[in-house]
């Protein structure tokens, strides 16, 4: 049950009484109207901007709908203050019962409690990783994977129809760099001394692949031409380094639902550019001079360009080299018209910080493909600086250059890394110190919300342990603090829709957070004070009660770590 959806709904039924009593004029919309939570709590359980956003359309004076409003809202059962605040804000007190509701409510619809039907059924593709296939995956790729396989999996949860996409840049000179280098460990699996000259892959991770050509080739391109092994070793080095990615992402508990290749696009570039044609929006024509470049590195020529500044964007864009062959971005274009013509209705992109440029371009291809009718949303992932207790952490051996995702994965495990991937807003730098992301403390984030499930978990041992029969619970024992932290666990239905409306899977991990440490500052508080300890032998009623609230709140921490694609912890050690 989302609270404030339900108390909107109140909200609009009491408008429409104002409205059939001649207080308010017909035909008001009604859509600005909000229930949020409160600045500061102690104003209240709800609040409504609802005086405040019709008073202007209304003719009246905000305070004095305000008034009225409130007024209305006192005869809900289950409303016992409505108080008007500041030029028109109302300020709603609820009665107990309605956080006893919310605690059923957590506990009968279990791993459902917070699912959200705002997507409708939607169709949404959401692309992510789609590293280039010439190594291993590595923390570079890490932070992407995270971000997209949790978006992914907030937007199913709140109703979308979710397609997890990978673009596979298997198409250009990097592969066949990655074919020749496949060659080199091929002839070094039958016995031949190599050195891997500058410019091509060293790392060792090619060293299976070698192998695997010398079991199924034998000694037959050792001294063939390239001309006759380089387009099949790039092809079956691809596939190899394919399975060796979707491995590595398995190691994360990512499994994505297409593997678009680049090299398939194929007639798509020509019939993008038609489309574009059609629409006026390619013509031949000369770019300015780039800022920052000297006079002799540019060279104004005719070329092939998208009107691409009629979508917002700085330039306008080519779309085909001085060679005759298709630009980078032409085949980007293709593939998203690949995308439009699969029937989605809308678009999400995870990029790395190197591809920050190409936002308002890609943008503003799909507005032009679309007719501006599906959405493409570009989210930016930044670096990921990889510590040892404070210190960077060398380079991998194995893979040449970088520390593999499968080290860190092995290391630490894969919750910590899902979890400490958002634990930071995406486009902003990240250290991931070794170190820290284990420690047990409350600064470390994934550890504290893990440590309030756990505790949560131990309690229905400790009654067993006790061997307390307990009755049913009687949710009235309760006090004011306990129903603070159900208060806030009650928030999670509503942070479910407004992080999928906003693309933002990092907001569950910011709230799990808070909700943890309200749970920890419950659960300490009987330290302090024996009688507030959540198992009390001499009180089973009370016991019942406080174990129906924890295991609420437990319930929504573990269906908020599952959006993220994080498993709740049943104990640490």
């Amino acid at each position: 049950m989302n609270l404030f959806a339900h108390f909107t709904t109140t909200v609009h039924a009491a408008l429409g009484r104002l409205v059939a009593a001649g207080t308010l004029p017909d035909g008001l919309s009604f859509a600005n109207v909000a229930v949020e939570p409160p600045r500061d709590a102690s104003h209240g359980d709800l609040a409504t901007n609802a005086a405040m956003v019709l008073a202007k359309p209304a003719g009246t004076n905000p305070r004095a709908l305000a008034e009225a409003l409130a007024a209305e809202l006192r005869s809900a059962p289950v409303i016992l203050a409505a108080d008007v605040a500041g030029p028109g804000f109302i300020n709603l007190k609820l009665a107990d019962s309605v956080w006893h509701d919310q605690i059923n409510a957590m506990l009968g619809a279990g791993a459902d409690y917070g699912r959200s039907t705002a997507g409708a059924g939607k169709r949404i593709n959401v692309e992510y990783v789609s590293a280039n296939p010439t190594g291993p995956m590595h923390m570079g790729h890490c932070r992407g994977a995270v971000v997209g396989d949790a978006l992914a999996g907030l937007l199913a949860f709140a109703g979308w129809d979710v397609t997890r996409e990978y673009y596979i840049n298997d198409a250009g000179g990097q592969v066949d760099t990655l074919a020749r280098s496949a060659h080199l460990r091929y002839r070094e699996a039958l016995g031949e001394t190599i050195e891997i000259p500058e410019g091509l892959y060293p790392g060792d991770y090619l060293v299976p692949v070698g192998q695997a050509f010398a079991a199924e080739f034998g000694d037959a391109y050792v001294n063939a031409p390239e001309s006759e092994w380089l387009a099949l070793f790039r092809t079956r080095t691809v596939a190899l380094m394919m399975e060796r990615i979707r491995a590595d992402l398995a190691l994360l508990g990512i499994e994505q639902d297409m593997f678009f290749s680049e090299a398939s696009l194929g007639a798509r570039v020509g019939e993008a550019l038609d489309t574009l044609k059609g629409k006026g929006l390619i013509y031949e024509g000369v770019l300015e001079k780039p800022k920052g470049e000297a006079a002799d590195d540019w060279e104004p020529r005719p070329q092939t360009l998208f009107r691409s500044t009629d979508f917002g964007d700085d330039q306008d864009r080519p779309m085909m080299k001085s060679n005759g062959s298709w630009t980078y971005f032409a085949g980007d274009v293709a593939y998203h018209w690949d995308k439009l013509t699969r029937g989605f209705d809308a678009l999400v992109n995870i990029f790395g910080a190197d591809h920050a440029g190409y936002v308002k371009r890609m943008t503003a291809a799909v507005k032009a493909l679309s007719d501006g009718k599906v959405p493409l949303d570009i989210k930016i992932v930044n670096l990921v600086k990889l510590l040892r207790a404070g210190e960077p952490v060398k380079m991998s051996k194995r893979a040449g250059t970088f520390v593999t995702l499968g080290e860190v994965v092995e290391e630490v495990g894969k919750d910590v890394v899902r979890f400490v991937m958002l634990t930071k807003r995406p486009e902003s730098l990240m250290d991931f110190d070794f170190a820290k992301v284990v420690e047990q403390s409350r600064d470390n984030p994934v550890f504290y919300v893990q440590y309030a499930h756990a505790r949560i978990a131990s309690l229905g041992r400790k009654v067993a342990e006790a061997g307390i029969a307990l009755p049913a619970p009687d949710l009235a024992l309760l006090d004011g603090d306990e129903l603070a932290v159900v208060k806030l666990a009650a928030t999670f239905p509503r942070l479910v829709e407004q992080a999928a409306e906003a693309r933002e899977p990092h907001r569950i991990a910011f709230w799990l957070g808070d909700l943890a440490a309200a749970f920890h500052s419950q659960w300490n508080a009987g330290n302090d004070d024996p009688a507030k300890r959540f198992v009390l032998a001499e009180r089973p009623d009370l016991t019942a009660a406080r174990l129906a609230m924890a295991r609420a709140v437990g319930q929504v921490i573990r269906t908020g770590l599952g959006v993220i694609g994080v498993a709740a912890a049943e104990e640490l050690h």
